[in-house]
């Protein structure tokens, strides 16, 4: 049966309710005469017919499918032999924001494995990049202990995009850093010294593939270095006092930056 309503023309707030969309997209899209009401009251309010209704129904379908107005115009008010090839233009669209999304969506997995596991590699790439010496439950040991630390999240979004190639390289870093510390103590190299001072500057730019580390930060470390065994153990296996070396030199570089090791936090 015809609807009596829509035969004597529905208001704004009907249509609104009907299709819902605004009555403020209704407006406008009388205002730019994509959608006009046929009627008006005597008062002057829009009233739709059925034609009109029916015309609004395809801007809502041609809407939800992501053409823009003046795409919808063209398609309501152009030939029909146009339409396939609007939509197909309109599809191709489609799939590249699917294929961006997919993108966007693979880079999330990537970002919580990061969070929660520090680093996307497998046991053995880890033992391949990193050395005989690498303990692959280091990164998890880390997360449990510095995991709600703004340095963690750092380090997790630099990982996230990291490939094993790009880790690679950053061992190759590490490794010759240690050998130019190992080689600054046989060499005598006095801390406070500029040779000193380059090298604490070179831990710095090395270490900023993990994290940004401020110079109160590197005390703290060279603070670690010195007194936890495994570090101490490492350092001091390069070259006997490497750790107390590297301690001291980060130290006078801090006091050469007016910063006080004795009283340097971690910030």
């Amino acid at each position: 049966m015809p609807d009596a309503t829509v035969a004597e023309g529905l208001t704004v707030g009907q249509v609104s309710a009907r299709l819902d969309v605004t009555v403020r997209a209704l407006h406008h899209w009388d205002d730019i005469g994509l959608a006009r009401p046929s009627l008006r009251t005597r008062a002057g309010y829009r009233l739709y017919t059925a034609g009109d209704l029916e015309r609004l129904n395809r801007i809502v379908v041609y809407r939800e499918l992501g053409l823009d107005l003046d795409r919808i115009r063209t398609v309501l008010d152009g030939s029909a032999a146009d339409l396939p090839g609007a939509l197909r233009a309109q599809r191709a669209q489609v799939a590249q924001r699917i294929d961006r999304l997919r993108q966007l969506s693979a880079g999330l997995d990537r970002m919580i494995a990061a969070h929660e596991r520090g680093l996307l590699l497998t046991v053995e790439q880890q033992a391949a990049i990193f050395g005989p010496e690498w303990d692959p439950d280091w990164p998890a040991q880390a997360r449990q202990r510095y995991g709600d630390t703004t340095q963690w999240q750092q380090y997790a979004e630099r990982a996230a995009s990291r490939s094993p190639e790009e880790w690679r390289a950053i061992a190759e870093a590490v490794a010759d850093l240690d050998r130019a510390l190992g080689d600054a103590v046989e060499a005598g190299v006095t801390p406070g010294s500029p040779e000193a001072n380059h090298l604490v500057e070179r831990h710095r730019e090395v270490f900023s593939a993990y994290f940004p580390l401020t110079r109160q930060m590197q005390v703290c470390l060279g603070r670690r270095y010195e007194a936890d065994p495994g570090f101490a153990a490492h350092y001091n296996g390069i070259r006997a006092g490497l750790a107390t070396w590297f301690r001291r030199s980060v130290d006078a570089s801090a006091r050469a930056h007016g910063i006080d090791p004795d009283t340097a936090t971690w910030q």
